[in-house]
């Protein structure tokens, strides 16, 4: 009985998937751009810092060492900081502590208020637009570092900016000004 060859099917075709470390590589990527927007457990920028009264932005609760402005200021700064270093060999950091929290409990003007928002947001974009980049090596050793990655400084912004947003959310809700929606 002659022997029979059979056709391949299409349903037995061979993957053409990426290969596991292109896949894993997206995933990783993907992950850290869903914690940098404030995915999962954490809270976004935009819902905890929008529509904060102007007249309580200077405002500390009783026993909260913090208002809202030196709260924006510190987690723009600190951001802007952890940014740089990762993209800039000739960065330096501010001073620690006093360069990394605003002189004052309230902003000068709505103007600063908006404008420290602006840069936050900029500068957390700039931060995605970085992961996102295929050609930015997350695991690689940042050249100007000793030691640190891009995979590190971008869980250090997750990490950092969910939890002084935290922070802002329970001073909302001590200040009444919370609303779960």
């Amino acid at each position: 009985m002659p022997t029979r060859t059979r056709k391949p099917s299409l349903r037995s075709a061979p993957s053409r998937s990426p290969r596991p470390a292109q896949a894993a590589d997206k995933v990783i990527r993907s992950q850290l751009l869903y914690l940098l927007k404030g995915g999962g457990a954490h809270i976004g920028f935009e819902k905890a810092i929008r529509g904060w009264p102007p007249e309580l932005r200077g405002a500390r609760p009783n026993g909260l060492p913090y208002s809202a402005w030196q709260l924006l200021e510190h987690l723009r700064i600190a951001q802007w900081d952890i940014l740089e270093f990762s993209r800039n060999p000739k960065h330096r950091s501010p001073d620690w502590p006093s360069g990394y929290w605003p002189a004052t409990e309230a902003p000068p003007s709505e103007r600063a208020w908006q404008d420290s928002i602006r840069r936050f947001e900029a500068d957390l974009k700039a931060m995605q637009d970085m992961v996102r980049q295929p050609s930015t090596d997350l695991y690689a050793p940042i050249p100007h570092g000793d030691g640190q990655t891009i995979l590190r400084e971008a869980l250090l912004v997750a990490d950092h900016n969910a939890y002084h947003l935290g922070q802002l959310v329970m001073l909302r809700r001590l200040l009444g000004i919370w609303q779960e929606t």
